[in-house]
């Protein structure tokens, strides 16, 4: 439950700085905006993935995600991306990734790419090994993301746009992700790594500061569909989507945190869609 978040962080800091956004996660959007209805027949009509591709990328500036499902199945003909990062993983699509976390770890490091700096959230430490070795053979140099705490900031606290707890580990990887991008078009300053090393020898990444525009944006970013609440009368609905256990159990803790909010005597509509592969 993060791959469509970190995206969303990230489109949202990057637009800060005023660049050219391109979005393909699902639903596709340009500039932060859903592409309309003529472009969209068109991209579900095409063949290969270089054909939506070539509308995403509308000019050299404009930056691209894609939100990889499969990892090594999936990953995009990019062959030297500016920054890759992997999200939060869990037990999904066994039947193509295997029914182990350590299966699905090596096909998650798919996305890997000879010395194009990675980041990765904090993953359980079977999961963490297998990323650590794809990324040595890959030739990949790998970092840690920090807990969002711990980065220092001119606005205290760090707040987020999307709610739940596990947002904050796909803040902190777009905080990365972004921030790596940034510094190879020159327009931020260097980062450093720490020392100090996490699970097995993998080092933590490290931003001295996370500037008053990026607190911003990711206080300003929304997902729809994602951690959102809507009202219309007196009915309240709780958005969120979900396919596997964990994400289930992170849906019903930031339901059962945003329902405490509300009014007692309001009906609460909640819609909890279950996708499946």
């Amino acid at each position: 439950k993060g791959k469509g978040s970190t995206c969303a962080y990230t489109e949202q800091i990057l637009r800060g700085y005023g660049l050219p956004t391109g979005f393909f996660r699902g639903r596709i959007r340009i500039n932060g905006q859903p592409i309309g209805k003529e472009l969209f027949t068109v991209c579900i009509h095409s063949k290969y993935f270089w054909q939506i591709y070539g509308r995403l990328d509308e000019s050299k500036n404009v930056m691209m995600w894609c939100s990889l499902l499969h990892g090594l199945w999936s990953t995009p003909p990019i062959r030297k991306p500016w920054v890759c990062g992997v999200s939060s993983h869990g037990i999904d699509h066994t039947q193509i990734l295997g029914d182990t976390i350590e299966e699905i770890a090596w096909h998650k490091g798919g996305i890997f790419k000879p010395e194009v700096p990675a980041f990765t959230v904090k993953q359980p430490e079977g999961s963490m090994a297998v990323l650590k070795q794809r990324a040595s053979e890959i030739e990949c140099p790998l970092w840690v993301c920090p807990e969002l705490e711990d980065y220092q900031t001119d606005c205290g606290p760090l707040q987020l746009g999307l709610a739940g707890q596990h947002q904050r580990s796909n803040a902190s990887l777009a905080l990365q992700l972004s921030h790596t991008w940034l510094q190879r078009r020159r327009l931020q300053g260097t980062w450093r790594t720490l020392s100090s090393l996490h699970g097995r020898g993998v080092p933590l990444a490290w931003n001295e500061r996370a500037n008053t525009l990026a607190c911003a944006r990711l206080a300003d970013t929304v997902w729809a569909g994602r951690t959102q609440t809507l009202k219309n009368g007196e009915v309240t609905y709780f958005l969120d989507g979900a396919h596997t256990r964990r994400s289930m159990q992170a849906c019903v803790s930031w339901f059962q945190e945003a329902a405490v909010r509300c009014e007692r005597n309001s009906p609460i509509g909640v819609w909890q869609p279950q996708r499946c592969w």
